[in-house]
């Protein structure tokens, strides 16, 4: 009877082990066969971003050189083909190693695709992404540096290539073409340079780092010159104050962005905060922008150019509003004059006179000191200070 009792335990022993063996192993095997499932699919993902980047993108100097302008096949976009060829803009992205698969990629497949020519500039060169190695150290304290490396950059390797040269953060979204817009009526020769106008400590203001700026030809060497005749030098970590002060002593003029209704273009803020959030008397913004602010649906134009602090999935959603959303049955509410000398459309576009505006309940009248605009500025008071509170929504 003890045998038998042994022979039975030793029995169910080796089936209850085998079993046990048996759901082990095939864990262990779908384990294995998920991460080689999740390897090949990723590897396929960045097979076929490799494929389109070659009907996108031709590198030179790692610098990323638009083969084509975007746009729906089908939809009318001569104007916008005829300003992408006639107003060329530069945008180099500051950027770092860390970020490069969290933020910048993302911004290099959405609104990057809009600009004639992309340069990611980084502290270290990487050619498979690629990235422009600046020599400098990552942190807040080497914005400034930075920006002064990454212009001289484009200058010396890229001046006669571009009119105009953009500077963006690797969470700052831009509308591309609606930049072409504002800076149509312009030349590459004047030395101007537009963005989101602050007013403190600069007397003509300058323009907020996070909601980017583009400087004219003239305005990036006047910049590059400034820093071999001493005029310029790092005076401060704090980049767009810096820049701004480089720029007056340069002779370099803070233009007007905003749009014929006088709402702003350039935005430091995502786009729900500025339609959302109400903004106590006591938060930074009301003493730092340079124009009245409106809070609501007229704080942004209708042909916006930017908005910072936009996540990676934001970047995606900006992009499909912009370029896909549509609702059917309407004409834009807005008609913004086509630019002097831009395609037969101009015979079709109109001034909308401010009785039209007041109808409309867009904006008051702009007071005469609103409208001198440039000519008077106000009394001085730089990087973007924190991101607007989002718990005062109203």
């Amino acid at each position: 009877m003890k045998a038998l009792g042994s022979r039975f335990s030793f029995c169910a022993g080796f089936v209850v082990g085998t079993f046990t063996l048996y759901v082990f192993l095939r864990q262990m095997w779908w384990t294995v066969s998920e991460e080689q499932a999740d390897s090949f699919s990723k590897l396929h993902e960045h097979q076929q971003q490799l494929e389109e980047e070659k009907n996108i993108w031709k590198k030179e100097r790692l610098a990323l050189f638009n083969l084509m302008h975007p746009h729906h096949t089908g939809e009318d976009s001569h104007i916008a083909d005829e300003l992408y060829k006639k107003v060329r803009i530069l945008c180099w992205v500051m950027t770092g190693p860390s970020n490069l698969e969290k933020k910048t990629r993302h911004v290099k497949y959405t609104w990057s695709r809009h600009c004639n020519i992309v340069i990611f500039m980084s502290s270290v060169d990487d050619p498979d992404f690629p990235t422009v190695g600046l020599g400098t150290k990552e942190g807040r304290d080497q914005l400034y540096w930075k920006t002064i490396r990454a212009y001289h950059y484009a200058y010396e390797h890229h001046a006669h290539e571009a009119d105009w040269f953009l500077k963006a953060d690797d969470d700052t979204f831009v509308i591309v073409d609606n930049l072409r817009w504002v800076l149509a009526n312009h030349t590459p020769s004047e030395p101007i340079y537009f963005g989101r106008r602050f007013k403190p400590y600069v007397k003509q203001g300058y323009m907020s780092g996070g909601a980017g700026y583009v400087l004219s030809r003239e305005a990036l060497r006047r910049f590059v010159e400034g820093f071999k005749n001493k005029v310029c030098t790092h005076t401060s970590s704090v980049e767009d104050l810096a820049m701004g002060q480089c720029m007056e002593k340069v002779g370099v003029l803070a233009g007007d962005s905003r749009d014929t209704f006088y709402r702003e273009t350039f935005h430091p803020f995502v786009p729900e905060q500025h339609l959302t959030t109400k903004f106590p008397k006591s938060f930074w913004y009301w003493s730092y922008c340079y124009y009245p602010i409106s809070e609501g649906p007229n704080c942004c134009s209708d042909v916006s150019v930017s908005f910072h602090y936009v996540e990676a999935t934001g970047m995606y959603l900006l992009e499909y509003y912009t370029y896909h959303l549509r609702a059917f049955g309407y004409q834009y509410r807005y008609h913004p004059p086509t630019p002097l000398g831009y395609g037969a459309e101009q015979s079709k576009s109109r001034d909308i006179t401010e009785e039209q505006k007041k109808a409309q309940g867009e904006v008051e009248s702009p007071s005469k000191d609103e409208k001198k605009r440039d000519t008077d500025p106000p009394p001085g008071g730089g990087e973007d200070p924190p991101a607007a509170p989002v718990g005062n929504n109203q």
